[in-house]
């Protein structure tokens, strides 16, 4: 997959380019523990089975991982979500 470049000031909410490569950077970071949890979840259904199975399983638990591993990364869902302006943040309160 190619890299593209792409011009952070003329995307996103009106903020510095610092600002906005924050509000990626832990947008990021969520769509990732978003999805671990979600495969975790998916994942934890087969504990505590008992061996007899355990080729259908992880043949079950490696579809599971691939479906997972064909999702775009967290960090270019965090720029798609950016550039079609669903991203909202906000500065906390600072008291002075």
């Amino acid at each position: 997959m190619p890299i593209k470049t792409l011009d952070v000031e003329n995307f996103g909410p009106e903020a510095n380019k610092y600002e906005k490569i924050v509000i990626l950077s832990k947008r990021a970071r969520q769509n990732a523990a978003e999805e671990k949890l979600e495969l975790d979840e998916k994942l934890k259904y087969f504990e505590g089975f008992e061996d007899e199975d355990e080729f259908t399983f992880n043949e079950e638990q490696e579809q599971i991982s691939k479906a997972f591993e064909k999702l775009p990364h967290a960090t270019r869902r965090s720029v798609d979500e950016m550039l079609a302006d669903k991203i909202t943040f906000r500065y906390p309160k600072t008291d002075l």
